[in-house]
């Protein structure tokens, strides 16, 4: 690996890369958590450098990079102490934190300073995340599934914070880039197991090697299979990539692919009341997702001359999702019990079914009836109020492709060292979507039962219109943009920064049940174009300190989901309807930045303030009807705060402290739909001040770990994540208060503390053995909350109301539901290396 990097360095930069290549060769890590015996040598003076663009090419000392960059190795991100990448993210990166919301391992929000990228449509993104230079945010709704990055394969991971716009659309908050190993730097073959608690297991394994002729091949997989804490709960996951390439002194060149099924079966949050009754129980069962993708990447770099690196990428991506949901009619929930007429009788029995109540039936001894929903389906009488189960399927269909092309110049300008980078890049996708939802009725174990009726508009709800949760829509989007950044040193200790970028999106939408436009149709052509700076400046005056700051800004084009459900006068719950909708604009943010790091002995510190400030913010905004909303811009938003930070070694203990205080505020007066908040008015609207706090964003968030190396073979590394608590959704005004009849819970999330516990013995050279302990005191905490209407009572029932000769009673009650924490969980396994 060592002598791969010095080759592929430019005369000019020979020096520098060879004090990188000689760390490389001893091991040395400045961001590892914790080392093999063997690479525990004294470092030498070396110099890390991290990639400051998406394509490889530009890497700059990051002594220099004018903002609080974080890394991972491939140790630390792909260890056996996280059970995938966003676990390790939480784990070990100051400023992140995880919303379980969805309640499966491999769907979590993960988020940075506020900002997130999540697999959930509806929740505002603003991280945008590369694999190998290729941006993998899903053409629709700009979603992220974890579950389809080769966590095996990951050889390093670099956050990037802030709205550097080098790395394009959606970087509001930061840009995590992954990249991958090849077999020239992860030679060798080796082969990994575990298994642990709640039917987990996994299988995985890895090879890699190269020849004299600068061949290289790399090849991992793995397959995972849990059955998950929660009830119903199981997960199903498969995942390959292959990399073949060629290099010399000035050329690399690499195709991969990576392909990934998955079938993930996330419960989402449960209403408090239940989850203390049950902290396994779910609040309605299923919550599938199955996802197929496949990848291809062309890469390549070659250097011209001895100042001049030409790099880019061609890539295809395709995506199939499809999921099915069991849910709450919420057009039941004010439904009371009333005995069945003659004609209901009469039609039930034709029917064969037999289970109605005859005289004597009341609310104490009948639950909420199925026949209730069957014989309004035969009677074609209001189905959609009085069928309490709804199945929502959606599939979605996605294809995209792109070019990136960048030139990279470290020759001297004006005398002065310099580092110049221009490129341009061109995206293209197309969407296909389609949804329904077939009426049905709960069932004791909260699955759903069909019934031969669907939410196709041929019912109306009780204000008389049209219940029609289908779509059909075909969005083709296209993005071009042209970038150029700068670093020029302004004497011996001071590094200027200059970037740019433009973009230029085109979303096309195209409805296929209501086309042409007018009320109700997805039809609509929208286009985006901004150019987003960046300047910063890193000074070094001592040796061991460094002074930067930054200013930059980014931008996020509305997607074809946002656009497609942007219409208060037609609310939709996603992922399963969109509506007709007036145009949202684009996403600006702007971000400063300012801070110190340096060392003090083996200590390496940071301290570092950051604010960025959102206008035009999209928000997925609740509507009256329990789960259905739509997206609009909200004026602006703020996320600001103070990052600690500090790493070290002494003797044979390796530990790091984070902390992070975070102030995420709306900055412009909002009137949102809230009806389940206690403060709503009689149009459930809830007003937000400026000052009020963005929900699920804790104020304080700290993370502290040490790994005690007892033996040369045998260690054993302690955590703890530490996080306040926050408002729920549907609180954004943080106004909400209970009064244990109709609103019942807080409107918050707790704060939490959770610790883990893991132990490596190498019993051979080759053989590891690895045990690992999660939540360690069995903590029951929630990552998330939000208020909402629930249709359950205390002891799990279905909370029908009363009998009475009608069927409306207002007395909904709305509650608080939580996204809960996993209990311990144990797991132990063995890894094996073959050949190195």
């Amino acid at each position: 690996m060592a002598q791969h990097a010095a080759a592929r360095c430019p005369i000019a930069r020979k020096r520098l890369c060879l004090a990188i290549a000689a760390a490389l060769a001893a091991g040395w890590s400045g961001t590892a958590v914790s080392q093999p015996a063997a690479q525990r040598a004294t470092a030498i003076a070396t110099v890390e450098v991290v990639g400051v663009t998406p394509l490889p090419g530009l890497d700059l000392p990051r002594d220099q990079v004018p903002a609080n960059v974080q890394t991972l190795d491939s140790g630390a991100a792909t260890g056996p102490d996280s059970a995938n990448l966003p676990d390790a993210l939480n784990r070990r990166l100051g400023s992140v934190y995880v919303n379980d919301i969805q309640g499966n391992p491999f769907q979590p929000d993960v988020n940075f300073r506020g900002f997130t990228a999540s697999p959930l449509l509806g929740t505002p993104q603003g991280l945008s995340v590369y694999l190998d230079g290729v941006r993998i945010n899903q053409p629709f709704g700009d979603v992220v599934s974890w579950d389809l990055i080769p966590r095996a394969a990951i050889a390093s991971v670099t956050l990037m914070p802030g709205s550097n716009p080098l790395f394009g659309l959606n970087t509001l908050g930061g840009a995590l880039a992954i990249r991958t190993k090849d077999g020239l730097h992860a030679p060798g073959t080796a082969l990994q197991v575990l298994a642990g608690s709640h039917g987990r297991t996994e299988l995985a394994f890895e090879h890699g090697g190269h020849d004299a002729r600068g061949w290289h091949w790399y090849l991992s997989g793995s397959g995972f299979r849990d059955n998950g804490w929660r009830d119903a709960s199981p997960t199903r996951l498969g995942q390959l990539f292959g990399k073949v390439g060629w290099t010399d002194s000035r050329t690399d060149v690499a195709l991969s692919a990576a392909l990934a099924p998955s079938r993930l079966t996330g419960n989402g949050l449960q209403e408090g009341r239940l989850l203390a009754r049950d902290y396994a129980s779910v609040y309605t069962v299923p919550d599938q997702t199955r996802n197929r993708s496949l990848l291809f990447n062309l890469a390549a770099s070659q250097a011209v001359g001895d100042h001049l690196r030409l790099s880019g990428n061609a890539y295809y991506r395709r995506i199939r999702t499809a999921t099915l949901n069991g849910d709450l009619n919420d057009d039941s929930l004010d439904q009371s019990m009333y005995q069945p007429g003659a004609a209901e009788r009469a039609a039930l029995a034709a029917a064969g079914y037999t289970g109605f109540p005859l005289a004597g039936a009341n609310a104490a001894n009948t639950p909420f009836p199925s026949w209730r929903c069957i014989a309004n389906v035969l009677l074609g009488d209001e189905p959609a109020e009085k069928c309490n189960g709804l199945l929502n399927r959606s599939d979605s269909r996605q294809q995209n492709g792109g070019l990136s092309v960048q030139a990279t110049w470290d020759g001297p300008l004006l005398g002065r060292r310099n580092l110049f980078s221009a490129g341009a890049a061109v995206d293209a996708s197309r969407v296909d979507f389609r949804q329904s939802a077939q009426f049905g009725y709960l069932n004791p174990d909260r699955s759903i039962t069909p019934v031969d009726f669907f939410a196709d508009g041929s019912v109306l709800d009780d204000d008389g219109t049209p219940v029609d949760a289908r779509v059909d829509l075909r969005g083709r989007t296209r993005t071009a943009s042209v970038f150029a950044t700068d670093t020029l040193d302004v004497g011996e200790t001071l590094h200027l920064t200059l970037s740019g970028r433009y973009n230029r999106t085109i979303v096309h939408n195209r409805d296929r049940i209501t086309p042409g436009g007018g009320p109700g149709s997805l039809d609509g052509d929208h286009g985006f174009g901004r150019f987003n700076p960046a300047i910063g400046a890193s000074w070094t005056p001592l040796r061991a300190l460094t002074v930067y700051g930054g200013y930059n800004q980014g931008s996020r084009t509305p997607t074809a989901v946002e656009l497609g459900c942007a219409d208060p006068d037609n609310p939709c719950k996603l992922p399963n309807a969109m509506a007709g909708d007036p145009p949202l604009r684009q996403v600006v943010t702007k971000t400063w930045e300012a801070g110190l790091r340096g060392t003090a002995g083996p200590v390496r510190w940071n301290a570092g303030l950051f604010r960025a400030d959102n206008v035009d913010d999209i928000l997925f905004v609740a509507d009256n009807a329990a789960g259905f909303g739509y997206f609009r811009n909200v004026g602006k938003t703020r996320r600001q705060g103070l990052e600690l930070g500090a790493e070290g070694r002494a003797r044979s203990l390796d530990w790091s402290l984070h902390y992070t205080w975070l102030d995420a505020t709306f900055r412009s007066p909002e009137l949102l739909n809230g009806a389940a908040n206690s403060s709503a008015d009689q149009d459930g609207n809830i007003a937000i001040a400026p000052g009020d706090r963005i929900p699920l964003a804790p104020r304080h968030v700290f993370k502290a770990r040490a790994d005690w190396r007892i033996t040369p073979a045998w260690s054993v590394e302690a955590g703890v994540l530490a996080v306040s608590g926050s408002n729920a959704r549907g609180n954004e005004n943080g106004l909400h208060q209970p009064e244990g009849i109709h609103f019942v819970g807080s409107g918050r999330s707790s704060g939490y503390a959770v610790f883990d516990l893991g132990s490596t013995w190498e019993l051979q050279p080759r053989l590891r053995l690895f045990v690992q302990v999660n939540n360690l005191f069995d903590r029951r905490y929630a990552t998330a909350a939000q208020v909402n209407a629930t249709g359950f009572t205390p002891d799990g029932n279905f909370s029908a109301r009363p009998f009475a000769a009608q069927g409306d009673n207002a007395g909904v009650v709305h509650a608080t539901f939580y996204a809960p924490g996993a209990p311990r969980t144990v797991w132990a396994g063995l890894r094996y290396t073959l050949t190195r």
